[in-house]
């Protein structure tokens, strides 16, 4: 007999990213002064890269990443690859520390190595949520890096995806914020998260017919978090008003949006050029004949290079430099975050540190 569906539903998820893993290594020995695609180049030499590649899996010890993990020890062995696992502790609850050693105890009995816990601060920028995001991938860039990991797999499942499509609705932000989690992220795409099409209550059942023990993080159900106030009431109060089938249709959302976001992203950087004089410097003219869209990209990323950062640059920012260009009445500078200065000389848009 089989294993139950839950596992083999999240078998089947880790095993097709470890086959794109592998088919990204397999061409990294076929060329081997060459990157594969999504991936960096590395410092090694040749011998070192053709060896089996080493996934590790980023594991709280809750359900979802929990489920992840015995997927990927159940699945890499069969493949060829080698399998570790990092936990990671921010140091905002008491006995973290011993905790985060017993997630690392789990792993290392599910046959997973190497594996290691590691302790974080985390700071105050951007409010604690995204503090303790920025710290953790921090975290788990270091590790892939320390390691040589070829990627780092993360356990957000269809429910999450949903709740950052609705958390990105609400901010206003525009299309690429409804986009949601991408299946491939992060520097050379090394993040991977095989659970997108998943829901969170299959990992559970999987960790469940395992006897996998799971941790329920506190701060999962604290309604001081926008996001557990989200999961909490939001996402019911939908579902009861809309029927279920809601977060699905979120999850299409975001894919439906990543592509079209995609596909605006491209068609910016083509436009760009044509858009900048001898200078470098923007043209407004040509600038005002693109459309909306794509015009708003080019001044996002012409922003960002001058020096904002692009977690403190919303839509209003944007909206204002466009006026610039669209509503050009001789108004002044615009000031933006990171000290940086946008204003219209001479019909070119000067977008620089102030």
């Amino acid at each position: 007999m089989g294993p139950h569906p839950a596992v083999a539903a999240i078998r089947l998820a880790v095993r097709r990213v470890l086959h794109d893993i592998l088919n990204d290594h397999e061409t990294s020995r076929a060329h081997p002064g060459r990157p594969a695609p999504g991936e960096r180049e590395r410092p090694g030499t040749t011998a070192e890269r053709s060896s089996s590649p080493l996934v590790l899996v980023a594991c709280s010890g809750g359900a979802d990443s929990m489920a992840l993990a015995s997927a990927l020890a159940f699945e890499a062995p069969r493949l060829g690859i080698r399998a570790g696992g990092v936990t990671v502790d921010h140091g905002l609850q008491p006995g973290s520390g011993p905790r985060a050693d017993e997630v690392a105890l789990r792993l290392r009995e599910l046959g997973l190595g190497p594996v290691e816990s590691v302790a974080v601060t985390v700071g105050r920028e951007g409010g604690p949520e995204a503090a303790a995001r920025d710290a953790r991938y921090a975290a788990l860039d270091a590790a892939a890096e320390r390691h040589g990991a070829t990627a780092v797999l993360l356990g957000h499942t269809r429910d999450d995806q949903a709740e950052t499509v609705l958390l990105g609705l609400a901010r206003g932000s525009g299309i690429r914020s409804l986009s949601g989690m991408a299946a491939v992220s992060g520097a050379g795409g090394r993040y991977r998260r095989p659970f997108l099409h998943l829901d969170r209550q299959t990992a559970r059942k999987a960790c469940m017919v395992q006897s996998l023990p799971v941790w329920d993080d506190p701060h999962n159900a604290d309604p001081a978090y926008t996001r557990s106030r989200l999961r909490h009431e939001g996402l019911p109060a939908l579902e009861k008003a809309l029927g279920k089938g809601v977060v699905e249709a979120l999850a299409r959302t975001a894919q439906l949006s990543r592509d079209d976001a995609d596909a605006l992203d491209a068609w910016a950087g083509q436009a760009e050029a044509a858009v900048r004089d001898a200078a470098g410097l923007l043209e407004c003219a040509k600038l005002y004949a693109l459309p909306p869209a794509v015009r708003r990209r080019i001044l996002r990323r012409a922003a960002i290079e001058a020096g904002a950062p692009a977690g403190s640059l919303f839509a209003r920012h944007i909206e204002e430099i466009d006026r610039l260009i669209t509503g050009w009445r001789g108004q002044g500078a615009i000031n933006l975050p990171g000290k940086v200065v946008a204003q219209r000389q001479g019909g070119r848009l000067v977008i620089r540190q102030g």
